[in-house]
């Protein structure tokens, strides 16, 4: 019997969540951002992950649901301890 797939399965190599996170950043979907930064979060494991970032396991899954709204802050303190940052900025609609 097949399973469905779940993206989180790929996502648990650092150099694959690098792309898939930078993929969804490119975007600039502010839900898609969160949705991907989740789906690395949950391939690394929530637990150890909320702990490293200082928040509890409900707060970093709600922030970082389809639905959920984080602050910036969340984002920066959740991806760096996922071990990434959040760098460069690129001109769109040169002058």
């Amino acid at each position: 019997m097949s399973r469905p797939f779940d993206i989180a399965e790929l996502v648990g190599d650092p150099i694959v969540a690098q792309g898939f996170i930078a993929d969804a950043v490119a975007t600039g979907d502010a839900a898609e951002i969160a949705e991907a930064i989740g789906i690395v979060a949950r391939a690394q494991g929530m637990s150890k992950l909320a702990s490293d970032a200082g928040m509890s396991r409900e707060s970093l899954y709600r922030a970082l649901s389809p639905k959920g709204n984080p602050t910036l802050s969340t984002l920066l303190v959740v991806l760096k301890a996922l071990g990434f940052k959040l760098s460069g900025v690129e001109r769109i609609n040169p002058a």
